[in-house]
Order: structure tokens, then sequence, then C-alpha cells
């Protein structure tokens, strides 16, 4: 590849990193400082020493956290180029040994996972109010069109989510390049005004307003916060760009943007303290206010998209790692394997952001209820990385330490802050959290507990060859699905018993998911002949992979296992469960796990299997 085209693709990688990977961080600056000078929760004094001792606080907690700790030493935590929670997990789990901590591993993962899907709740709700409360800015008239005109939006974004994103992503980068060319020229042209106002770079106006307030500057650590939501996506969302062009685009445009919006809103403040109202559309003039609202609201209808898009992925991730029963999941493009869509999922989160705007009613309100959700998967991000450095890299304790500990004492400090806030809204990320952390976990437990029922009532597949010599033999191709290719699948003794035949080729596959994101084709398939033309076929498939049985079945061709899909009848195992009171999960977990496996997705849509090609045959098992 010549220097030209590298430089070319990395400049439109970098561009499309812009309208997906820093939507949610991009749009901070309509909400960030407003909160901390004037929202509800321990608003700070608009005296100079205090605005430059905040605006000395986010540009290093910007340096800190965002460049130094995730752009510049999380990214290179990738397993095999993905990043995010669950990629962290799974790369975590590869090398520690011992069932208690693993055991320790996946609940972080878990947790982590559990505050995204909160994170994902708010970030629509608070970014798209924050946009149009822009019109109360204009004039007071508009104040009772701010709900109605947020719901609208909201739910129009959610509608279109079955159509897919591909259509228009080539849209989403030249815009956010808008926003913030926007943001830093509004912010250049407010500082020209008050050039003292750079004076807050330096680190020790932070030091100084916290030795001279405690404190506050513990409280408002809370709302200092909100700087910085959007740091963990340019992480989940690695794997679609790549670490070089993140890096690119936030050095780039991003950070510098961003720095001067903030700072260009201190200088505001400190000529008109009234401006606090809402100093990122007052720091417009008055022609450009409208315009403005657009451009604000298109802004975090993206960075929401964004948001949603992770959830589809995180959930398709939950899947694979076998933390969820199976979901339908839909590709909206045939160019993009990411472009993914799950009704369901797609309907709770619109439901939960609905109930959580009309509850809330304004983003000053919601704020209290974003940093719980954002600081406590930063926490986490920082404890699995320690795993990482230590059990994968192989580094000392004490190098490992060294590079997680102050980062973790940051963000620790930053969710210390927001616990404070708990009950004016803190509660929701928590409460949401919490639900979706006892629905993965309840699903890992009773896959468990099921898989080592179906062990112990298994029949060795080598012992059952060895009997089933005389059995008739019709004409056809017959393949059962199994979790464990050494034991008969329950399906292949029922449709013995109840046919009193089998098929003249019989095929035992099992589907094996790695902690990996892909596998590569040439790879996807392991095949090994049994006696009597019985064969056993092992299918790999990554955490971020769609299975499809058709596809990676024609790859067993070049092995002498060629299949014609008119002749070939797939049989599945459809199991009905009955909770028992002393099982090995609580009462109501055992009924939660019920419910759950009698309302998950059918296996033969979620591995793509041919709907007139398909045989369930069901059991009734006791858990």
């Amino acid at each position: 590849m010549s220097a030209t085209s590298g430089d070319s693709r990395l400049a439109g990688l970098s561009l499309a990193a812009l309208g997906v990977v820093y939507g949610d961080i991009g749009t901070s600056p309509l909400y960030a400082l407003k909160e901390v000078f004037g929202g509800r929760h321990h608003p700070v004094p608009i005296i100079q020493e205090n605005v430059f001792g905040i605006l000395s606080l986010i540009f290093w907690a910007l340096m800190m956290v965002v460049s130094l700790k995730y752009v510049t030493f999380i990214t290179r935590a990738d397993n095999k180029g993905e990043g995010g929670i669950m990629a962290l997990m799974a790369l975590a789990l590869r090398s520690v040994q011992g069932r208690r901590q693993q055991r320790v591993v996946v609940i972080l993962g878990l947790v982590g996972a559990a505050l995204f899907y909160g994170d994902g709740v708010i970030t629509p709700a608070i970014s798209v109010l924050s946009a149009v409360e822009g019109l109360e800015v204009a004039t007071p008239a508009f104040t009772p069109f701010v709900l109605p005109i947020s719901l609208l939006i909201l739910i129009g974004l959610f509608a279109v989510q079955r159509h897919g994103t591909a259509a228009i992503g080539t849209f989403l980068g030249p815009v956010m390049v808008l926003w913030f060319l926007t943001l830093g020229i509004l912010g250049l042209i407010s500082i020209a005004h008050d050039p003292v106002v750079l004076r807050a770079l330096g680190p020790w106006y932070a030091v100084r307003f916290f030795a001279n307030n405690p404190l506050l500057g513990f409280l408002c650590l809370g709302a200092a916060v909100l700087a910085l939501t959007g740091a963990e996506a340019l992480y989940a969302d690695m794997g679609h760009f790549g670490r070089r062009p993140i890096q690119v685009a936030w050095f780039g445009l991003v950070l510098p943007a961003l720095v001067l919006n903030y700072f260009g809103q201190g200088a505001l403040l400190l000529r008109d303290a009234q401006a606090i109202v809402n100093p990122f559309y007052l720091m417009a003039p008055e022609w450009l206010l409208y315009p403005m609202v657009a451009l604000s609201t298109v802004a975090t209808v993206i960075a929401s998209q964004a948001v949603i898009t992770g959830a589809f992925s995180m959930t398709q991730q939950v899947i694979q790692l076998g933390f969820s029963p199976r979901m339908e999941i839909s590709h909206t493009s045939d160019q993009q394997i990411g472009q993914i869509y799950l009704a369901g999922i797609n309907r709770m989160l619109l439901f939960a952001v609905v109930a959580l705007v009309l509850h809330f009613g304004s983003s000053s309100n919601l704020a209290a209820a974003y940093g719980i959700a954002v600081t406590g998967t930063m926490f986490i991000t920082d404890l699995l990385a320690f795993v990482v450095a230590r059990y994968v890299w192989g580094w000392p304790v004490w190098r490992a330490l060294l590079g997680a500990l102050p980062f973790a004492v940051i963000d620790l400090a930053f969710l210390s802050a927001n616990s404070v806030k708990i009950a004016d809204g803190g509660w929701f990320p928590l409460l949401f959290g919490l639900g979706v952390f006892l629905l993965l976990s309840t699903w890992g437990r009773g896959r468990d507990l099921l898989a080592a029922h179906q062990a112990g009532d298994a029949t060795d597949t080598r012992t059952f060859l060895g009997a089933v010599g005389q059995v008739m033999r019709v004409p056809g191709t017959a393949v059962f699905l199994t979790a464990n290719p050494d034991n008969v699948p329950h399906s292949l003794l029922h449709s013995l018993k109840h046919y009193k035949a089998l098929h003249e080729r019989v095929v035992l596959v099992s589907v094996h998911v790695l902690d990996v994101p892909r596998r590569a084709a040439s790879s996807r398939v392991e095949v090994v002949a049994l006696n009597s033309n019985f064969w056993q076929v092992t299918i790999f498939y990554g955490f971020m992979e769609q299975p499809n049985l058709p596809d990676a079945l024609a790859g067993c061709a070049p092995c002498g296992l060629a299949f014609d899909p008119m002749d070939t009848s797939f049989f599945l195992g459809r199991e009905t469960l009955i909770p028992r009171l002393n099982s090995g999960m609580g009462g109501w977990r055992g009924k939660l796990f019920v419910w759950m496996f009698r309302n998950g997705g059918s296996a033969a849509n979620f591995f793509g299997l041919p709907a007139n090609r398909v045989v369930e045959l069901g059991t009734r098992v006791v858990l």
C-alpha cells in the first residue's frame, strides 16, 4: 500500500470515528459546565478563582482520563483488535486461573455491561433534552414544548433503528466535523474577549481550588465528570476503526474543540455570571441561536445513535458469551458486519428512555443520574485492565499496580462524588443496572446447571455407535445440534425412539464461541469421521459474529462431507423446564431462569437454519 493511499484510509477512518466514537463526549459541553456552576446539586459560586479551578480540573481530567488512560493505554488492551468491557472480560478470562478468580472477572464484566446499558438509556435522554432546551434561551414561549419535542425526536430515533444506519453513516462524520469546528470557533471567539481564562490551563489552579474548598471540590466532581461521558465509547468502538484513527481524531480535532469550548464558556461566565442559565447557547450570537439548536439536536441524535448501536453490539456479545438467551438479530447492512438490530432491546431502551424523560423532565434533573453509570464503568475498566496487564501481558505486580492505581484513584473519586446524588437520581442507573445484572448472572448460572443436568443423563457417543449397527437407515442427512459432541444429543435419542431408524448419514454439530472477536473462515470448522457413517463437526465463532450454520457446513466439503441443502434435515432439542424448590438456584432465580428460557429466541432462527428443514423434539427437564 502506498503512503498516499494509507494516509487517505487513515483520514477516512478518522472521519468515520468522529461520527460514531465521539458523539457522546462531543455533546457534553451542552450541559457539563452548566451543571457545575448552576446545577441543583452543590453549585460552585461563580468567581474568578472558582472558574479557573473548574476549567483546570476539566482540562486535566480530559488529559489524564481520556488522553492518557483511554486513548494511550487502555486501547492497547484489545482483544484481537476489539475493545469494550465484554472484550476486556473475555481477554482477562483467557489467562486467569482458578474458578474463584474467573468468577470475580465474570462478575466485574457483567456489572460493567449492566452499567453500560444504564448509560445507553440516559445518554439519549439527557443529550436530546439539553439540545432542545436551547429553544428556551431563544424565547420562554418554547418552554412548554421542550418535553414534547424531545419525546418526538427520541421516539423517531428508535423507530428508524430497524432500517439500520448504513444509509446515513457516510453523513455522520462530516456533520460531527461541522459540530466540533463550531464548538472550537465559538469558544475561540469568547476566549478572545477574555484571554486571561487561558491561565486555567495550569494544573495549580485545580489544586488551589481543592485546597481552598475541599468539601465543595469533592462534591463538584459529580458534575465535572459529565465532561468525560463517552470516554468508554472510544474504547468500545475501537474494533470498528482501529486504534490509530481514534487517536488521530481525538488529538487532531475533538480535544482542541472541547477545550476551546469549555474555556470559552468559562470566559463568558467571567463576563456575565447570569449566563449560567445556559452558557453553551448564550456564547453564540443571537442570529445563530436557532441554527445552533438544530445542529445541536442533530449532534445529540448522532451521539444517541452510537450508544444505541453499542447496546445492540453489547447484547450480541453477551448472547455469544452465554449470559443471555438467544434473541432475534437482524442484519441491516450487507456491507458492514456491525450493523445489527435487536427489536427486543430497541423496545426496552425506548420504554426506559421515555419513562426517564417524563420522570425527570429536564437535563439538569437527569445529570444526577448520569455520573454513576459512567464512573462505575470506568472504575471496572481499571480493575479488568489490571488483570490483563498482570496475567495477559505478564507484568510484575508492582508495575501493573503502578499503571492502574492512579487511574483507579481518579475514577473512584468521581464515583464517590456521584454516590451522594443517589437519592436525587443516581438510583436509576443502579436500579437499572442491578436488574440487568440479575438477568445476565441468572442466565449464566442456569445454563451451567442445565448443562450439568444434561451431562449427567448423557450417553457416550462411541458406546452408542457400537450399539446401532443393526438399526435401519433411511436416505438423507440428519444434523443434530449438541453442546458436547462426545455425548449423544437427546434429540438423537428421541428421534431413534420414535422413528426406529436413523438417516444414512448422521452429523453431530457443536458450536463453540471463542474468547476472540472473530474466527478466520479458513479455520471455521473441524470435521471428524466416525464409524457407522457418523460425523462430528465443530464450528467455531468469535463472540462478535452471528452464527450461520448452513454457510459454515458448506465449508465441510473439502473434508469429504458435502451437504445437499434439499436432502438435509436439522434436528433440535427443545427442553421444557420444570423448576424445583431445592435446585442449585434460589426459588425466585430458578423461576426467573425458566421464564427467560421459555421466552428465549428460536435456536433455528439464531443459527440461520432453513425453517422447512428443521425438526424439533421436545423433552421435560426438572431443574
